[in-house]
């Protein structure tokens, strides 16, 4: 099949590689100038199960209790219509979760569909030698037993999926990662020795490569204006003609919902801002070895390669990036490993959008006009799922039943 993709950040290219390992014909359009230059550039970088990434899905470790907390999302001050119906129903869904105290629908999806991408991504890895930065295991922090009580879904969720999660004190946490404070007041840590921490944007370009040798075809600053059906087509800015393809898909985040929307495909996709600030390891005793989650905050600090990586951050219809989330992280990196980064030069401070759905998960699958598919959603999990959801989506297109179940992740839920 000749197949178009719109968007290559990591989402878009794990698709390209995978369609074009089918043996289809791909053309991806990106209209930034390489890919993985925008949500995907300087993300946390944890690849854990779906549920842990902070913001992942509503009430997956935040309460409602939490709203008005520095745990919860910061809104603009002129939100539109749309951010305000999805704020909404995203609260709702966390409402359900919270009084429930069981794993709702959503969150099992984010699980099964992460460890799936997580299985998919180490074998891609192996496979073509992808050299890309990485550190492994999981902490996450508990300051107090509260913390712990916010997570009960998420635990079993993951226990009945059979992930590896340890509770550990305060001592064995400090054993794990040595280089924590011993000033950080700790009640207890979850420990997922099977989770990951790396570089997205760094594999990105690695597998973007792999997909080039396989054929797949990267068409840079390229903007995609509008789509047409019958046949599937999409309308290149500056062109007098549409493309006609036998399938396009979606990549491209918020922006794929306006393009929908004329083909009668609506979604209840935002964007939720994060932030990240990454900077140079200064003395290894003190930084951390893998990735570290602090529950309270919902921030991430990642060790990558010689640099280390703090993320947050939920900001709402906002156009720059709030005082108070950087802030934020850097009070979190102060406070969890002084000493461990040098400030005084070569640090990165990046804000994203993370498209996001209200009730968590992505779409993978079929939207509602024909000849056009989904691949989007995956707001804070993106790089944790974008190799599973890649496959999924590839074995939908081919005709094949994928080897995990897509309940919960199709577009028909809205």
């Amino acid at each position: 099949m000749k197949i178009a993709i719109v968007g290559a950040g990591i989402v878009g290219v794990t698709t390209a590689y995978e369609l074009a390992q089918d043996g289809h014909a791909v053309t991806v359009f990106e209209q930034r100038g390489a890919a993985a230059e925008e949500a995907s550039f300087a993300t946390g970088g944890l690849l854990a199960p779906g549920p842990l990434a902070p913001w992942s899905a509503p009430g997956a470790s935040q309460a409602p209790a939490y709203f008005g907390r520095s745990a919860a999302p910061r809104l603009g001050r002129a939100l539109t219509l749309a951010e305000l119906s999805w704020l909404r129903r995203w609260r709702r869904a966390a409402r359900a979760c919270a009084k429930s105290g069981e794993p709702l629908p959503p969150l099992a999806a984010l699980e099964r569909l992460a460890r799936y991408s997580h299985a998919r991504l180490l074998r891609l890895a192996e496979s073509l030698d992808l050299q890309f930065e990485h550190s492994a295991g999981t902490l996450m922090l508990l300051r107090t037993p509260r913390d712990a009580e916010t997570l009960t879904p998420v635990l079993k969720a993951l226990r009945d999926a059979g992930s590896t999660v340890h509770e550990v004190d305060a001592d064995a946490a400090r054993a794990i990662e040595p280089g924590l404070s011993p000033a950080l007041p700790l009640a207890g840590a979850l420990h997922l020795p099977d989770g990951l921490a790396g570089n997205c944007r760094q594999f990105a370009l690695l597998l973007r490569q792999a997909a080039q040798q396989l054929g797949a075809e990267f068409l840079f600053n390229t903007r995609i204006s509008r789509l047409a059906g019958s046949p599937a087509s999409v309308q290149v800015e500056g062109e007098p003609t549409p493309r006609a393809f036998d399938a396009v898909v979606l990549c491209a985040g918020v922006q794929s919902a306006a393009l929908l929307q004329p083909l009668g495909q609506r979604l209840p996709l935002v964007a939720l801002h994060g932030s990240s600030v990454s900077a140079p390891l200064r003395e290894e005793l003190h930084a951390p070895l893998g990735v570290v989650v602090d529950v309270a905050s919902q921030t991430t600090i990642a060790r990558l390669g010689q640099r280390v990586r703090v993320s947050g951050g939920a900001e709402l219809g906002r156009s720059s990036a709030h005082p108070q989330t950087l802030n934020t992280l850097y009070r979190v990196l102060g406070e969890c490993f002084p000493g461990g980064v040098s400030h005084s030069s070569g640090v990165q401070v990046w804000r994203g959008a993370r498209p996001m759905l209200p009730d968590g998960p992505p779409i993978i699958g079929p939207s509602a006009a024909p000849g056009f598919w989904l691949n989007l959603g995956h707001g804070a999990s993106g790089w944790a799922l974008a190799c599973g959801s890649a496959r999924a989506l590839a074995d939908q297109i081919g005709g094949r039943e994928a080897d995990i179940g897509l309940e919960g992740l199709g577009a028909q839920r809205f």
